[in-house]
């Protein structure tokens, strides 16, 4: 019996159809608006706040599908985006500073299919809509700022080791230092020798007494990669704040990040969040000096002039006691006199520091300066230059009445949202180097729903057609081949649902694509039968032969495709790679729906009976 398959070759493509319709299904099922409701410090949401959330809904009688309390968080599903609405503004008034509640659409996936984990495919920024962003990273800053701390490092090193020093600073993108005395010129070269080998150095010219420091390519390429890495986790951890579900943040080249947020409806928030470079500096006042002297250009030696919120100058020291990088945890709140305040906790090493100083300083007055990067776009020759202007201010200065550490507050905030915007960005964690928003694209809910109906619209376009032509062309034959293109379509949709792959506009494409692939393989294997048959063979040998001989020709047709979308996906960006992704599963599933799925049901038809003639 030549064409029969073995029992378990049709048992495993039973079982392929049934987990493939299984795993499908929840595409079928759509999204609820909902509000996402997760603690903003590191301890989760309570059964207390989850009642509470509870009752205040239930009295401001707004109807909920069905509420969710897992992991710490708090998912409330709506009928309709009016309630949902209603709901997050009413639950950010009610729940206070310490809860983030954001705006999301969950699956409406029932539950015995979430137990299983079938859930729906993620759909791209071009289908769900939201909001996308190509930022740039600032690699001049980054160095600049791994200058700056060597400069404090050689310093430090210099007055450790009692060599006596002019200067240390930038100068002509190197690191000048100048020495007082000839006989510390050895000692300093073998201390910036032992100290700082990553480091290139070059005795001054035109007869200067020090040397020139510059950092070595190798360490500048570390640096910007750093950078990069350090910016996107970041800001993956400032999305994650915000609560947005299936956000992207890809690397593309060697200095910018794609970030793209679906569902995004709040797209200022987003924008203020993830392009802010802020962070916080604890410093001493200088009390010893007069302010008026720094006002006129003679500011004393380690000390800084800044100015306070109202305008007002101060003197403050140069020597930082803890830096935004040592917070491991903030919380916005209201301190004791009701005043938005930020309340801080600091890792061991920035304890510890604190600590020390707060001792050893009680009675004098500490201001914590906030350090923001903008960026401002100017016209220069007729040409628009972006440039990015640091702005200091010091947002508070308190007199230190008792010695702290790892925990304390910060007041001096305008209102509750700049504090629990600070709060995120300082739990969030520090950008490495500044970010500059150099595209923007938001795409509405409506056209992203426009375009699910004409992606859906020509999916099914393309299949009818197909279908049409194969039951006139190809009669009998033609509608197997009909029953593998909707069971390969099905596995298709079923093997993105399980991989969580995000469904794009451009992926859509490719489903369609795949369409005519997977028929163009039953064409062959049926033109060779058609041809086994013209030259005399019998029809159940015709078939044999037909599916055995044309297997070598799809196989070598389809690799070749499958190599070209691997290609793709290696080097393409978002867009491509959701084409790419789409095409190759594609191409495995109707590898697997045309020769199998389709020689089974023939098999079923003709192989256990004689046959005379095909209906080909």
């Amino acid at each position: 019996m030549q064409n029969r398959f073995p029992v378990w070759k049709n048992i495993l493509i039973i079982i392929v159809l049934l987990v493939g319709v299984v795993y499908a299904l929840p595409n079928l099922f759509g999204n609820d608006p909902s509000v996402q409701l997760s603690s903003s410090t590191t301890t989760p949401l309570t059964d207390a706040q989850y009642d509470k959330v509870k009752q205040t809904l239930q009295k401001a009688g707004l109807a909920t599908k069905e509420t969710e309390f897992e992991s710490g968080k708090v998912l409330v599903r709506f009928a309709n985006t009016d309630d949902q609405l209603k709901a997050a503004d009413l639950l950010r008034d009610e729940m206070g500073n310490k809860t983030t509640v954001a705006l999301n659409l969950a699956p409406a996936t029932p539950a015995w299919l979430r137990s299983i984990g079938a859930e729906p495919m993620y759909l791209g920024l071009d289908l769900r809509g939201g909001v996308h962003f190509l930022m740039e990273v600032d690699m001049d800053a980054a160095v600049k700022q791994a200058e700056e701390r060597y400069i404090s490092d050689i310093r430090s090193a210099l007055r450790g080791a009692k060599i006596r020093y002019k200067s240390v600073a930038r100068k002509d993108g190197a690191i000048k230092v100048v020495l007082r005395k000839e006989e510390g010129k050895n000692a300093a070269l073998a201390l910036l020798d032992k100290d700082f080998r990553s480091l290139n150095i070059s005795e001054l010219e035109n007869g200067e007494l020090g040397f020139n420091v510059t950092i070595a390519e190798s360490e500048i390429n570390e640096i910007k990669k750093f950078a990069l890495a350090q910016n996107m986790t970041t800001l993956r951890n400032r999305v994650n704040e915000i609560g947005v579900a299936e956000p992207v943040i890809q690397q593309q080249g060697t200095n910018r990040i794609v970030v793209q947020l679906p569902g995004v409806q709040d797209t200022t928030r987003a924008k203020e969040i993830l392009g802010t470079t802020a962070t916080l500096e604890y410093r001493l006042a200088d009390v010893e000096n007069d302010v008026s002297k720094a006002l006129t250009g003679h500011v004393p030696v380690g000390s800084k002039l800044y100015y306070e919120k109202d305008g007002r100058p101060i003197l403050l020291k140069r020597r930082v006691i803890v830096t935004g990088d040592q917070i491991v945890d903030a919380s916005s709140g209201l301190d004791q006199n009701g005043q938005a305040a930020v309340f801080i906790t600091l890792n061991g090493v920035g304890a510890k520091k604190m600590g020390k100083m707060t001792r050893d300083n009680i009675g004098r007055p500490m201001a914590v300066v906030f350090i923001e990067y903008k960026s401002q776009v100017r016209t220069v020759d007729g040409k628009k230059v972006r440039r990015k202007e640091k702005v200091e201010k010091v947002i508070s200065v308190a007199t230190i009445r008792d010695a702290f550490s790892k925990r304390f507050q910060t007041t001096g905030l305008d209102n509750t949202r700049e504090a629990r915007n600070l709060a995120l960005l300082l739990r969030a964690g520090a950008l490495a180097a500044p970010v500059d928003i150099i595209e923007e694209r938001t795409v509405g809910p409506s056209l992203g729903q426009d375009n699910i109906d004409k992606g859906l619209m020509s999916v099914i376009v393309g299949l009818l057609l197909v279908l049409v032509f194969m039951a006139v062309y190809y009669k009998v034959f033609g509608l197997v081949a009909n029953l593998a293109l909707a069971f390969n379509l099905v596995v298709i949709v079923a093997l993105l649902s399980m991989l969580q792959a995000t469904l794009t506009l451009p992926g859509i494409a490719g489903i369609v694509l795949t369409v005519g692939m997977a028929v163009d393989a039953n064409v062959l294997i049926f033109e060779r039968i058609k041809e086994e048959i013209r030259n005399g063979n019998t029809p159940q040998s015709s078939i044999f032969i037909g599916y055995e001989k044309a297997f070598v020709t799809i196989l070598d047709a389809n690799i070749t495709t499958l190599l070209v979308a691997l290609v793709l996906f290696g080097f393409g960006t978002g867009p491509i790679k959701g084409f790419a992704v789409t095409l190759s599963i594609g191409i495995l599933s109707s590898m697997f729906t045309a020769i199998m799925g389709t020689r089974m049901i023939i098999n079923w038809h003709y192989g256990s009976r004689r046959v005379e003639k095909l209906s080909i």
